[in-house]
């Protein structure tokens, strides 16, 4: 499963074109990390000066893929509202930034409380087409 960075408009034509636009796609799973921690002596660590990193996976009822995963590294902002089917998502570079929207004809910055949406410095995918049904993958599966 080789990681592909998308790092120009052409690279996000391909891309949505590749995955349909993401449409009769869902948003499965996601995690979320970054370089802040406690330690065991409880003193507060800043890591390695990481930003937010957002790592998310996508189902769709189409094959070739069937499923990606797509990570947002440097991550600005994230809004997220409940989880629904997606009809149309979109990607684009705006301002230096990447974004992310479960709604096509969403507007960076734009304030509307029905859509998810991801401003990152960076974004890469990979195909994890094996990776469908209703198994976890990120953390546990039991609690």
């Amino acid at each position: 499963m080789v990681w592909i960075e998308i790092k120009s408009r052409e690279d996000i034509k391909e891309f949505q074109t590749m995955f349909g636009s993401f449409h009769d796609s869902c948003l499965k799973e996601l995690v979320m990390w970054n370089g802040f921690h406690v330690n065991e002596d409880l003193s507060m660590a800043f890591g390695d000066g990481l930003h937010n990193n957002i790592r998310m996976l996508f189902q769709r009822q189409y094959n070739n893929p069937s499923a990606i995963e797509l990570v947002f590294e440097g991550v600005q902002e994230f809004h997220l509202r409940n989880a629904r089917f997606i009809y149309d998502a979109n990607l684009i570079i705006h301002d230096g930034m990447f974004f992310w929207s479960d709604m096509y004809e969403w507007k960076p910055y734009d304030t509307d409380e029905h859509t998810t949406w991801i401003a990152s410095k960076k974004v890469k995918w990979r195909d994890v087409s094996e990776w469908m049904g209703d198994e976890r993958r990120y953390g546990l599966t039991t609690w």
